[in-house]
């Protein structure tokens, strides 16, 4: 790191802000003259490399905002706070994260918490309101004392609120035509656990693009779907069936679940992609790199992340968009882990 007694290095900053030097002294300065996102270039500039920002360019926060997310091991979720930070803090607010973690706090202990600590409003990504079988009464309650919120990934009828989720039915439908082109018939599915929204919709979605594109009634579809957790021990764990069953493909819930499908393949004596076809969702950072590079189905991370802030902030204003749900298009990475499907032998 830098040293930060020697002063940030007006070429370096510039250099990484992509402006001139003169631009960079004005904004270290505090002169007028220059536009809101230069200066926020430049102050992520000093940001990126390490030095420290001048006490003038502290800016006083607008508000805090709560974000509530599961834990972090699932890399998408941390992919989905940073954008939703950024965006928080361009607007002048301060995000503060809380993690649930199992045999941590909740999520009604960390809203009460949240609340105490006087939020301007609270962002909740996979949260309760996805799990059909939870209490839903918890939101109107949360409204009835004047804080606004968004909910990712997950929508309820229950809720009056504004929801951005992924198109999961269009991204199984993506993932099945995929493999279809491939060559594969028996596909198998691995999710979490049925009683929640995401895993619903990608469950619909995958018995349409079956029924519509390899001709399989929704019952010879629903015995090639795998219920675990969305984890790398739960897509272990789907795989065993799945293969038993005859699968040379399996789309997964989430890029965890992927990795556990490898895994469980590979134990078999059997490889990727030659013998088994394997397809993630989410693509969040570093997949690529993953032996071999997983195709996937890539979460509009960024453009969800801006529109949930972005309705949160009309909702602040006393500009209430009621009983929406923006619905994301996914898009589908081919990579290294899906390949043709073998030729069955004879006999």
């Amino acid at each position: 790191m830098p040293s930060v007694s020697a002063g940030p290095r007006l070429a370096d900053i510039a250099v990484q802000a992509g402006v001139s030097e003169a631009t960079v002294s004005r904004v270290l300065n505090g002169k007028a003259g220059v536009s809101a996102g230069t200066r926020q270039s430049v102050l992520a500039a000093l940001d990126v490399l390490g030095y420290e920002r001048p006490t003038r360019l502290r800016q006083r926060s607008a508000g805090l905002i709560g974000l509530i997310t599961p834990e972090l091991n699932n890399p998408i979720f941390p992919a989905l706070a940073q954008v939703i930070e950024q965006v928080l803090t361009r607007h002048g607010y301060t995000p503060l994260l809380c993690t649930q973690t199992p045999g941590g706090s909740t999520e009604d202990e960390l809203v009460d918490m949240l609340v105490d600590r006087g939020v301007t409003g609270i962002v909740f990504v996979s949260g309760l309101h996805a799990d059909t079988t939870a209490d839903m009464e918890r939101y109107a309650r949360l409204a009835a004392r004047g804080v606004p919120y968004v909910l990712i990934n997950g929508y309820s009828e229950r809720i009056s609120a504004t929801f951005v989720s992924p198109d999961d039915r269009a991204a199984m439908r993506m993932a099945v035509q995929h493999l279809a082109e491939l060559g594969h018939e028996r596909i198998g599915l691995a999710l979490g656990q049925r009683r929640f929204v995401p895993a619903q919709r990608k469950t619909e979605g995958f018995a349409a693009a079956c029924q519509e594109l390899l001709g399989r009634s929704p019952e010879q579809s629903s015995e090639l779907v795998a219920h675990t957790l969305f984890s790398v021990e739960g897509g272990h764990a789907a795989a065993a069936g799945l293969l038993d069953k005859g699968c040379t493909a399996v789309v997964c819930g989430s890029d965890l679940m992927a990795f556990g499908v490898v895994r469980a393949v590979r134990q078999r004596g059997l490889e990727v992609p030659g013998d088994v076809s394997v397809v993630g969702f989410d693509d969040s950072p570093l997949i690529a790199f993953a032996d071999p590079p997983l195709t996937t189905i890539r979460q509009p991370v960024e453009a969800m992340g801006g529109a949930a802030v972005d309705a949160l902030l009309e909702e602040i204003n006393g500009n209430a968009l009621h009983r929406a749900e923006f619905v994301f298009q996914p898009e589908l990475v081919v990579r290294g882990s899906t390949g043709a499907a073998r030729p069955r032998a004879a006999g």
